[in-house]
């Protein structure tokens, strides 16, 4: 594939509970140009967490072997997504005495963004990233680069994202066992933003909700910033669950039920729906009216609902997302979903369909399932441009070394 040697490809991997998505791109002039992508289901997660070494490998493998094809080139390294209960964030804030006669240097805005995350964390944790919120100079705050101004006190507002240790060990190892090194790990939510918001709702306040199949992750965005992260340890298998315990259904025609017919409300269904039961055990096929499943379904989708409803005012935050609530993630095609949403958060409730800014194999990457992986794409696209091209992450010799470290691992 020919390449413009000033445009360095790069390369995001989301490790999700139950499939492994790796997204190829390029930075262009107005976003990102999709090279190629690669999915693989696994079973090696477990809630954002790695319960199977060796499968996880396998599944890392076989996506990132499936992008290398469509995209024509060997991947080297990959900025990876983390999330789940690897992750926990707080606020931080700090203040100091502007120097150089009350002019703010950048010496000033460096000294308040070390004290603002100089906090102390456990033994078995990590921080991810520290995220500007805003400045604020004397009384005058919302200030994104008080760089220039004049005042006496310089405060910062950051929000502190950290993760487990020896789970981002376990993550890290699995991706180098698959041959790849990791340019960066990336908070899941924070590059999803890049895929399927807008600056307007970031700046507004918005909820973003990746509705996985392990867990269901939160992010509240106001401000331009990231203010508040959480996760549920509920997703799509749990609803799943739900059906293959009322329809005494094997879990997988469970999934495949709620994938073809499922609803998340009751009223999207019409009576006379009818929908087929696989048979078990050399048993005939039977058939139960769809508002059944609907039935199971909506209620479980419901209390996720309402417990996030209750984590958004938990926040603190819930007066102040004039743009609604945003839903991606496997799970989110769901229909009914969007309606269910409305119904009990009480605001606009979108799904992340977003595709400003990308070109390419547009539509292989289009769904929200897809979205973790473009937003780390996006992610690391932007960080490349701001830093350099000096650890550009695909080149011809990511394949050579893969397979150098496969036969390590074998012998």
């Amino acid at each position: 594939m020919n390449q413009d040697q000033h445009t360095p490809v790069v390369a995001g991997l989301d490790i999700g509970s139950n499939r492994v998505v790796t997204v190829v791109a390029r930075k262009t002039g107005t976003g990102v140009e999709i090279l190629g992508m690669g999915s693989a289901s696994t079973d090696g997660m477990r809630r954002g967490v790695v319960v199977n070494v060796d499968a996880t490998v396998a599944s890392i493998r076989q996506s990132v072997g499936e992008a290398e094809k469509t995209a024509g080139l060997a991947i080297d390294a990959v900025f990876a997504g983390v999330s789940g209960p690897l992750v926990k964030s707080f606020n931080s804030h700090a203040a100091i005495s502007v120097k150089n006669e009350h002019e703010v240097a950048d010496a000033d805005v460096a000294r308040v963004l070390e004290r603002a995350k100089d906090v102390e964390l456990p033994h078995d944790r990590e921080t991810l990233h520290v995220l500007t919120q805003e400045f604020i100079v004397d009384d005058s705050g919302g200030i994104k680069n008080p760089q220039g101004m004049t005042g006496i006190r310089l405060d910062a507002r950051v929000h502190i994202v950290t993760a487990d240790i020896p789970s981002m060990k376990n993550m890290r190892r699995c991706i180098e066992k698959a041959g790849l090194d990791v340019t960066d790990l990336v908070l899941s939510s924070l590059a999803t933003s890049e895929a399927v918001l807008t600056p307007e709702e970031k700046e507004v306040g918005v909820v973003l909700l990746d509705f996985g199949a392990g867990t269901v992750e939160m992010a509240i965005f106001r401000d331009g910033s990231l203010c508040h992260t959480t996760f549920l340890p509920y997703g799509g298998s749990m609803i799943s669950s739900d059906l293959a315990s009322v329809l005494k259904l094997p879990f997988q025609d469970a999934d495949a039920l709620k994938i073809a017919s499922g609803c998340a409300m009751i009223q999207k269904v019409r009576r006379d729906e009818l929908v087929e039961l696989p048979g078990i055990g050399g048993r005939k096929p039977k058939q139960i009216r769809r508002q059944h499943v609907a039935e199971i379904i909506e209620a479980r989708c419901e209390e996720i609902f309402i417990r996030l409803r209750k984590e958004i005012r938990r926040s603190g935050l819930d007066d102040q997302i004039g743009a609604g609530i945003v839903l991606t993630g496997g799970s989110a095609l769901m229909e009914g979903l969007p309606e269910l949403g409305d119904r009990v958060f009480g605001v606009d409730v979108r799904l992340g369909l977003r595709s400003n800014g990308i070109e390419g194999m547009v539509e292989s990457v289009a769904g929200p399932a897809y979205a973790t992986a473009v937003g780390l794409a996006m992610y690391a696209a932007r960080m490349i441009e701001h830093e350099g091209p000096a650890d550009s992450n695909v080149d011809g010799t990511g394949y050579f070394r893969r397979m150098t470290r496969f036969l390590q691992d074998l012998f």
